[in-house]
């Protein structure tokens, strides 16, 4: 299984009768799923079918999930509610009658809440358009879900790439002849000659014990170890595929915990080198990661 991306676009469009609609998604990453659905106005019903099937499919990621309705009918028609007109007449004509107040006028009714209502040349438009466009939704969600996967592809290989860096780099740090313990006790007792030389009070077996301590605490083998076992553990999640997003961040901050403490350690500079490299690819990987499922 591969892994996909959190970003991606799909839109799928159509007709029905003399309604023109497009549903359209746009797919950004995020920490979790969070579904922002925008129908006309009497579709309701289809925003809450919209955030079933984008839960359904996805994971993780900001969907913004957008449905535009547009007809070419004949201008809506305004109609009389003839019940609440009748309504208002049977109430006013049980007004007593008063020569400081005018009687009600047509014009006035009319212009009251309720009483004219715009009919559409559609009875119902919802019942006409539910069908294809619950179709729609499933060809949308599955053109996101065609888009993310492709994403997915071209990351993968960019992150095994960086992958292979890292890897290469660990071999480089582990096979550098500076970082041998006998290296780094040697750079340590040349540091102890010349503080000796400068300052001959000082206890030079105090200051060879100190400094064997110092070379066993300078060693980058655990760190070495570290690196080789998160990039095994990194292989078996591209092997694994799915929504695997959150577990490569974790391997990705683990990658830059141990490339840090490459460097605080390395007293040479050739490891210094391979560190800040590994460092680099490291913060590379770990902004590619962010955008996976």
């Amino acid at each position: 299984m591969a892994i996909e991306s959190m970003t991606g676009f799909a839109r799928a469009a159509g007709t029905a009768g003399l309604h023109a609609w497009a549903w359209e998604i746009r797919s950004v990453n995020a920490r979790g799923l969070d579904v922002r659905v925008r129908v006309p106005s009497g579709f309701e019903a289809l925003a809450e079918a919209a955030r079933k099937r984008l839960g359904g499919a996805f994971s993780r990621g900001t969907l913004h999930v957008n449905l535009s309705i547009n007809s070419d009918a004949r201008p809506a028609k305004p109609r009389i509610n003839e019940a609440v007109l009748a309504g208002l007449l049977d109430s006013v004509a049980r007004l007593p009658a008063s020569d400081s107040i005018r009687p009600a006028s047509f014009d006035a009714l009319l212009g009251i809440r309720g009483v004219v209502e715009i009919a559409d040349e559609d009875e119902d438009v919802l019942a006409l358009l539910e069908a294809p466009l619950l179709a729609g939704l499933d060809a949308v969600v599955l053109g996101l879900k065609e888009a993310r996967s492709a994403e997915g592809r071209a990351l993968e290989s960019v992150l095994t790439g960086h992958l292979a860096s890292i890897a290469r780099l660990a071999d480089e740090a582990e096979q550098h002849p500076g970082r041998t313990v006998e290296a780094i006790r040697a750079r340590l007792a040349t540091q102890v000659q010349a503080l000796l030389e400068a300052s001959p009070a000082l206890d030079p077996q105090r200051l060879h014990q100190e400094a064997a301590l110092l070379a066993v605490k300078a060693d980058i083998r655990e760190e070495i170890d570290r690196l080789h076992a998160h990039v095994a553990a990194l292989r078996a999640l591209f092997d694994q595929g799915g929504p695997i997003g959150r577990k490569l961040d974790f391997l990705a901050q683990e990658f830059g915990r141990e490339s840090s403490t490459l460097c605080a350690k390395a007293g040479d500079a050739g490891l210094s080198r391979i560190g800040l490299e590994l460092r680099t690819v490291v913060d590379q990987m770990r902004e590619q990661v962010q955008n996976v499922e």
